[in-house]
């Protein structure tokens, strides 16, 4: 029987640790832990991985603290642009949805697309008639804003700068652990199961003031998301052209299935020389096949938690802790 285990991230990017609240902080350690817990849960009754990253992203998403689904950050013209995807690493099996404004879970739809179509990838107006058609939960696209989104969005205009969500100008009045404007708003979860079977899934909010239509590499598979598993299930997040650029998540498959590379030798390699030579800041979280877990990144801070099935959950936001 295999170590199932789970891991999760929320976004990486630049700590403001001194303009934090420790309130704010327990905050965030509190629903990364909670939500480690309810994958752990699912693995432990002997669900499957895919089922187990689907309600990890899918509490991520309904949390605002993070950049998907409601708290998603918002566009130039001040609207929202969601994007997800989910992978089967048993089957190589794969869903995705991009651009989208009116899916409550944009992760459902993504597992939607994988299981009832013949397809990949939906973008838009035919991602959200395929989810309609489904009987996903539909909202109004405001569902998805915050105030906090909101200001981020006036602080990105008056600067003229594109901002990835953990990342943004320090002139925040945020007490965030992860300074909001400057942050990677990504969320994501790895898993392995009790039979050996390994999934990811991936989910954005996009950039804080994009040009409307941009989409990153959460929605690519091979690029934000990937699981094999023969190898590794992979979720990133970061400077998303660049982990496009670089194909990340699928790298760190490829240098362990034909270079022989270790989980830690694989990784550490994509985001520490090849997204970083690239000026890509970021990170990402990983489990192979044997139930190894690793989350590197380069970036000041990841927002991140695992847990074993039987063990204990650990969460950290620093380099530190």
């Amino acid at each position: 029987m295999a170590k199932a285990v789970i891991a999760i991230h929320g976004g990486a990017g630049a700590i403001t640790r001194a303009a934090m609240s420790a309130e704010k902080e327990q905050h965030y350690r509190q629903q990364l832990h909670a939500i480690v817990t309810a994958g752990q849960q699912i693995l432990a009754a002997g669900g499957s991985a895919l089922d187990a990253v689907t309600e990890a992203v899918r509490l991520l998403e309904e949390c605002p603290l993070f950049n998907a689904g409601k708290g998603a950050v918002f566009t130039h013209e001040g609207t929202h642009e969601l994007d997800a995807s989910i992978m089967d690493g048993r089957t190589l099996d794969v869903g995705a949805v991009a651009g989208v404004n009116h899916i409550r879970n944009p992760i459902l739809a993504a597992r939607k697309v994988m299981e009832n179509s013949p397809h990949v990838l939906f973008i838009g107006a035919g991602a959200e008639a395929f989810a309609a058609e489904q009987g996903l939960e539909q909202v109004a696209p405001d569902f998805f804003s915050t105030p906090e989104r909101w200001e981020q969005l006036q602080r990105a205009l008056s600067s003229q700068q594109m901002v990835l969500d953990h990342d943004g100008a320090a002139q925040s009045h945020s007490d965030d652990p992860l300074d909001p404007d400057r942050k990677f708003g990504t969320v994501g979860a790895v898993a392995l199961d009790l039979q050996g079977n390994l999934a990811a899934a991936t989910s954005t909010g996009g950039m804080t003031n994009k040009q409307v239509g941009r989409v990153g590499d959460s929605p690519l598979v091979g690029a934000g998301c990937y699981a094999n598993n023969e190898t590794v299930a992979v979720s990133c997040t970061g400077t998303g052209e660049v982990f496009i650029r670089t194909l990340a998540a699928y790298d760190v498959s490829a240098q362990m299935e034909y270079g022989g590379r270790s989980l830690q030798q694989a990784t550490a390699n994509v985001i520490h020389d090849k997204v970083q030579e690239l000026e890509g800041s970021g990170g990402l979280i990983a489990v192979d096949m044997h139930g190894n877990v690793v989350l590197p990144f380069n970036s000041e801070g990841m927002y991140r938690g695992f847990a074993y099935v039987g063990g204990e959950v650990e969460v950290a936001i620093y380099r530190d802790s």
